[in-house]
């Protein structure tokens, strides 16, 4: 029997069939939801970053956090391999960064982080980025199937903040700032 309801959501089969034609439909529909912008990095010796909106923290109790990186990433095979990864938290003067590791043209290699000032991290190795709102350092937990990505769920190993300024946000296919609070 055909779905008949005027009202509402589509059918849950409909709806499926509508997401799965329409990526462009998709993809606009979750970018109102606005994020945070951060660079995760993994690698001692030829470490790799990429710019991420798909991270949050899980639980308080254990601390642990999770982010969700396309298979074919380069920085995918690397936390794979070296087990850990870090979260470098981005502020509102470092969208060139943010853009710089989300260019898929950009330098590889031992050139990748040449441009960006970073330490490593003391439990991982993994570049953190200086200048950063706050930062993370994460032993990979547990891995999850996200179709064309993977769910890395982290246990945090080190975090800390830096100096409080604003947060670089994306949204609707944009950088953008938060406003200054009137109080």
């Amino acid at each position: 029997m055909a779905d008949t309801r005027t009202d509402g959501p589509p059918a849950p089969d409909r709806a499926a069939a509508l997401l799965q034609h329409d990526r462009f439909a998709l993809r606009g529909v979750l970018g109102s939801f606005a994020t945070g912008i951060t660079v995760l990095t993994a690698g001692r010796e030829l470490p790799r970053g990429m710019t991420a909106n798909s991270f949050t923290s899980v639980s308080l109790d254990p601390p642990l956090v999770l982010v969700c990186v396309l298979r074919t990433a380069a920085l995918h095979d690397v936390v794979l391999e070296e087990k850990a990864f870090a979260v470098s938290v981005l502020s509102a003067e470092q969208e060139p960064i943010a853009r710089r590791f989300a260019d898929r043209g950009r330098p590889r290699g031992a050139r990748e982080f040449e441009a960006v000032d970073t330490r490593p991290g003391r439990h991982t190795g993994a570049p953190i980025l200086s200048g950063a709102l706050a930062w993370l350092e994460c032993g990979l937990e547990a891995v999850y199937d996200g179709g064309d990505h993977s769910i890395l769920l982290g246990s945090v190993l080190d975090a800390d903040r830096g100096p409080g300024a604003d947060s670089l946000l994306f949204y609707r296919g944009g950088f953008h700032r938060l406003a200054p609070s009137a109080v």
